[in-house]
């Protein structure tokens, strides 16, 4: 079977998943890793970045011997996949992207990162807090830092900038038309400087992938693969 990795969104986790291997693995070997800092992976004490959970994910695939992988990646795992693609051409078959940001800049990178407080996500939005804490446990607070940082990073170095006419395989941008972190310009852009690229529109959709309908998703992913 061919495999397929399905790779989260930054403070999000591979639970997310879950609605979804029961089809999926009718037609691959699902991989589902995690992140470091996400789920009970420890915050590496040099910090994080793109550049690193590209790495990852290049460690991940040699340990498990994955070559011509195929990938679904949310959000950041998205950009992750699109990056391990641009410097391993040859291990990757496909790649899914859905409610990915492209638009990095110091100025956006800033403003967002703003939002990773955990002072004012416990006050404002508790609820967030308690799904962090359970996905994440206590050092939810120590990520949330980190990832403002990776954001910072990304604005001043987006690596994909400028190199998307490098990745030759066939690529679905997809985004929601009520994601209100990606806009429909930034994916529509990237999809038009991909050679061999897709774009997807999801009706009444949000960013959060568990705000999304599986049924959609599912008929969006099997007709892109071509599984029936």
């Amino acid at each position: 079977m061919p495999n397929l990795l399905l790779l989260h969104g930054a403070l999000s986790h591979s639970d997310i998943f879950i609605p979804y291997l029961n089809t999926l693995s009718q037609y691959f070997t699902i991989h589902t890793p995690l992140f470091s800092g996400h789920g009970n992976l420890e915050l590496p004490a040099e910090g994080i970045s793109i550049e690193k959970y590209t790495q990852e994910l290049s460690e991940y695939c040699e340990v498990n011997k994955l070559t011509d992988v195929s990938i679904f990646g949310h959000s950041m795992g998205g950009y992750t996949a699109l990056c391990y693609a641009m410097k391993n051409p040859e291990n990757v078959n496909s790649i899914i992207t859905l409610g990915t940001k492209f638009d990095w800049t110091e100025e956006q990178a800033l403003k967002e990162s703003k939002m990773l407080n955990p002072d004012v996500i416990l006050e404002k939005i508790p609820q967030y807090a308690q799904l962090l804490e359970s996905q994440h446990g206590s050092k939810w607070k120590q990520l949330l830092p980190a990832i403002a940082d990776l954001m910072i990073d990304l604005g001043k170095n987006p690596p994909l900038e400028n190199n998307l006419a490098t990745i030759n395989i066939p690529i679905q941008i997809m985004v929601g038309d009520k994601d209100n972190m990606v806009t429909l310009e930034e994916s529509s852009r990237v999809y038009r400087s991909l050679p061999n690229a897709k774009l997807a529109v999801l009706p009444g959709t949000k960013h959060p992938l568990d705000k999304v309908r599986p049924s959609l998703l599912l008929n969006l992913i099997k007709d892109f693969w071509n599984l029936s």
